[in-house]
């Protein structure tokens, strides 16, 4: 019951042919390809499953289109404390029991909040598929909604335990540095006085808002059968009315850049670079993954072998990025204490210039396609993996692509397309900065060799 990203699936979606199904429950519509099924219930609820024969269990996930990019400034934080209350039970199952039930299967039931998705998952042996589906599409829908007070007590000591640490710190600041005011610059996990005001009227509107039948998809990979899953959810009651329209989409972020810094008595230094990013339908994001590669996403990288191998200026430096439904975000991170900061800012801002002008060698583009098509597959051998990338893709109406079709899209990625990525997100003196350390004078002088940032 954290806050969490949704496992990353944007290397492996895309679509599957419509089609109908005679005598299916509810003459639901049906979506059929060979590796996964999709069925849109009359009520919108949209079930997904991908059969794994080899297995004995299944990955089930109730997916929610609501998150911290959907709140309003005053929200800031209900989604990720309604995301608690569903563990605090319904009418039919208390919140002890509900622990009982799925420890008595072997089997954890969690969920997490992200900037665009609530997330309710567990794994169980398929033999207990039933018995997990009936506990928690009672949590999804029914949920009581009471004992706010205690909920909220841990909701604020998950907010003071972010706060605390600085490596979680550093990434709210930089998406406040990148994105301004706008929802998703935000920290997901919300304010500490929202939490402290919100009270259990709201909880129950703002469910009543979200948690509509349209804006829910249900997945689940492994030993499944979708039938039976689509009757498992109409037999829930997930067709009930009362939909409300979707909250308005906020403005478009107002994209500059900004220098943000956090006093904090640490040993290092935690550092940012950021900005920009794709959106998550945009077709360079298999692109951006292998670009990732040669940069800072592998122990071969260009970042990783000239700061950490080469100079010992960090133990930990990498970059990453996520995809948002009209924009996204890029960056890098890197942790180094005091006494290596400027050298290891001129490093990045060195690496950095290189990589605009020469983002990839043959060998490290090929070393990097082959890296992620790797990453992915393994990936895949998990039904949790396979769930999410159903329930994400689905939820967001992006298609879903076969191994092959992904592997196709990796291998064509070539140097000029990590030549225009690389230039339009990776210069230096456009991106903003994020940094929590002891001195902010320090952290300030240390910028010059990334020319502008500071400006």
């Amino acid at each position: 019951m954290a806050v969490a990203t949704v496992p990353d699936v944007s290397v492996s979606q895309s679509g599957a042919p419509a089609g109908s199904s005679p005598g299916a429950p509810a003459s639901p519509q049906q979506d059929h390809e060979a590796e996964h099924r999709i069925t849109t219930l009359d009520s919108g609820v949209r079930v997904v499953t991908e059969r794994v024969p080899s297995v004995r269990s299944v990955a089930l996930g109730f997916w929610i289109g609501t998150g911290s990019a959907a709140e309003q400034d005053s929200e800031a934080g209900i989604s990720h404390l309604l995301e608690h209350m569903l563990f605090r039970g319904t009418e039919r199952f208390g919140s002890e029991e509900i622990d009982q039930i799925f420890d008595a299967m072997g089997a954890e039931i969690n969920a997490g909040t992200d900037r665009e998705t609530t997330t309710l998952y567990t794994r169980v042996l398929d033999r207990h598929l039933e018995r997990a589906f009936d506990v928690m599409s009672d949590m999804l829908w029914r949920s009581r909604l009471r004992e706010l007070e205690a909920e909220r007590e841990v909701v604020l000591e998950e907010i003071a335990m972010y706060e605390d640490d600085p490596q979680e710190k550093v990434f709210d600041l930089l998406g406040e540095a990148v994105f301004g005011k706008h929802p998703l610059g935000r920290a997901v996990i919300g304010r500490a006085e929202v939490v402290r005001a919100v009270d259990s009227e709201q909880l129950r509107a703002f469910h009543a808002e979200r948690y509509v039948p349209e804006n829910v998809v249900i997945g689940a990979a492994g030993s499944v059968d979708h039938d039976r899953l689509v009757e498992l959810a109409i037999a829930a009651g997930s067709e009930r009315a009362g939909a409300h329209p979707p909250p308005p989409a906020p403005d478009e972020p107002d994209f500059e850049r900004r220098v943000r810094f956090f006093a904090k008595d640490t040993e290092q230094y935690h550092f940012c670079l950021g900005g920009p990013g794709l959106a998550r339908e945009d077709e360079r994001r298999f692109a951006l993954r292998v670009l990732e590669g040669v940069l800072g996403g592998t122990s071969s990288s260009r970042l990783f072998q000239e700061v950490r191998e080469r100079r010992g200026l960090a133990y930990s430096v990498f970059c990453f990025s996520s995809l948002y439904a009209h924009t996204g975000e890029v960056g890098l991170y890197v942790g180094t204490r005091p006494e290596n900061l400027s050298e290891a800012l001129a490093t990045i801002a060195t690496e950095l210039e290189r990589f605009v002008e020469d983002p990839a060698s043959v060998e490290e583009l090929d070393r990097s396609r082959e890296n992620l098509k790797g990453r992915m597959v393994l990936s895949l051998e998990s039904t949790g993996a396979r769930m999410s990338r159903l329930g994400i893709s689905v939820l967001n109406g992006l298609p879903i692509l076969s191994v092959d079709e992904v592997i196709e899209r990796i291998d064509a990625v070539d140097i000029a397309a990590l030549e225009e990525l690389a230039g339009e997100l990776f210069v230096a003196k456009r991106l903003s900065v994020a940094c929590v350390g002891p001195e902010e004078q320090a952290f300030l002088q240390a910028l010059t060799p990334l020319e502008g940032v500071a400006a």
